[in-house]
């Protein structure tokens, strides 16, 4: 809810600072095995022409299945009034999948083979924006060709990616705003997820919300802004029944982004 780039690259051009974003998230602790995912992004402004040009770099792994995307992005935005504004982004780059299955067994002929595969990427964006909110749609992992002969086949994660976001932020009074943010994702054959959160920023610097996802998780969410830097983490568990008093292994993510240039000095907030 902090950094959409890496879902919607036309994003970066809402800030006027450079910056560097990082995230580390690990789902479900203590399963062996357990997704794993870290997220570098590097956004640098143009301002000459409105724009804004970046890389991404992705990083999954799940048991023995491991995939690493890097893309490079170009965004640039145009003013349609006084108060609104228009951005559109194009990316492109390699997805790279592999799963060791002769770590499994290696005498067993149907785990003898390691899958490994490599493929192009390109993705498009586009988010319309003033001063106080944004709604965008994207396309950032448009998959042409299958990557992989083996259980991917039939997995989510390499599929072709679309994805709404939208957010509002308000004032509560001098001190407060209130920020209500929502991402949905949607790929063939999977069901529809979508996040809605909620964050009260106070004094620009202390950030304190909540966020529920329709795959019956939810998640705590705190934030703290300090000059340049900025601090995030977010701690995620199960609402069903079976979750809730009962085995619920949480899932932790933590995000740290540095911002630079002469606009660095004001907290990004929406």
């Amino acid at each position: 809810m902090n950094n959409l780039t890496p879902f919607n690259p036309a994003y970066s051009v809402l800030d006027k600072a450079g910056s560097i974003n990082t995230l580390a998230r690990r789902q479900w602790v203590g399963v062996d095995g357990a997704p794993v995912t870290y997220l570098i992004n590097g956004n640098l402004p143009i301002e000459s022409i409105g724009g804004a040009a970046g890389l991404i770099i992705f990083n999954d792994q799940v048991a023995i299945e491991r995939q690493t995307e890097v893309n490079a992005y170009f965004a640039k935005g145009i003013q349609l009034n006084s108060e609104s504004y228009l951005a559109v982004s194009l990316n492109a780059g390699v997805r790279s999948y592999t799963a060791n299955y002769s770590t499994l067994d290696s005498n067993d002929p149907i785990f003898r083979n390691d899958v490994r595969g490599t493929k192009p990427n390109i993705g498009f964006g586009v988010i319309y924006y003033t001063g106080w909110y944004y709604v965008g749609i994207s396309a950032p992992e448009l998959t042409i060709t299958s990557l992989g002969t083996a259980s991917i086949q039939n997995n989510s994660n390499f599929r072709s990616h679309y994805y709404f976001s939208g957010a509002l932020l308000t004032d509560i009074n001098e001190d407060i705003k209130f920020k209500p943010a929502t991402l949905v994702a949607y790929a063939k054959g999977t069901p529809l997820v979508a996040d809605v959160s909620g964050t009260m920023c106070i004094k620009e610097t202390l950030g304190l919300g909540i966020n529920y996802r329709t795959d019956k998780t939810m998640a705590g969410i705190f934030t703290l802004n300090i000059n340049v830097f900025h601090v995030g983490y977010s701690y995620q568990f199960g609402t069903s029944s079976a979750n809730l008093g009962g085995f619920n292994n949480a899932t932790h993510e933590i995000t740290l982004s540095y911002r630079f240039g002469s606009s660095a000095v004001s907290p990004r907030l929406l």
